[in-house]
């Protein structure tokens, strides 16, 4: 009898976590904050003070990154690409970098001329219930969240283009 207790008790710890796990983190690329308003922010980043209210009336891909993270490193290029290709599209990337130097050769090194802003206490991505990155969010015109990627993605991809085009 005192075997059959640990087991029941790890079953309903089991049970616990991936309840947690499927309600809590939002990590799939249909939150619940899919058609509401993107949560608010200000960062201020050395110089820079970039608030996404401000950027309202344009389309905003704003990308939770980090230099240290190989798919963020990966899906630079096409981040890149695809600013070039829609100006009218803002990518606003938000380094979680505690190193300043290696986060500003990583711009250097790679070219990065769309906006992007180091928040190393991760503020933002925590607005956004964001805890594993690359992660990245489609916010329209209006603010409104329009949908989510988990992971890097190709952002130049005939798809993406496309529904990009269309906001």
């Amino acid at each position: 009898m005192r075997i059959a207790i640990p087991i029941v008790r790890a079953g309903v710890l089991l049970i616990a976590l991936c309840a947690l796990t499927l309600t809590a983190c939002d990590r799939g690329d249909h939150p619940a904050r899919i058609g509401s308003l993107a949560p608010q922010f200000t960062l201020a980043d050395g110089g820079q003070n970039v608030s996404l209210a401000s950027l309202r009336g344009r389309t905003v891909i704003l990308s939770f990154w980090a230099t240290w993270c190989m798919p963020c490193v990966e899906e630079t290029p096409s981040l890149l690409a695809l600013q070039h290709r829609l100006p009218q599209i803002t990518v606003l990337a938000i380094s979680q970098d505690e190193d300043a130097d290696a986060y500003r050769r990583f711009l250097l090194d790679y070219h990065v001329d769309f906006l992007t802003l180091r928040d190393p206490s991760q503020r933002v991505p925590h607005l956004y219930g964001t805890i594993k990155i690359p992660e990245t969010y489609i916010i329209d015109r209006k603010g409104i969240l329009r949908r989510k990627f988990v992971s890097a993605q190709d952002w130049t991809s005939p798809e993406i283009i496309d529904y990009l085009s269309k906001l």
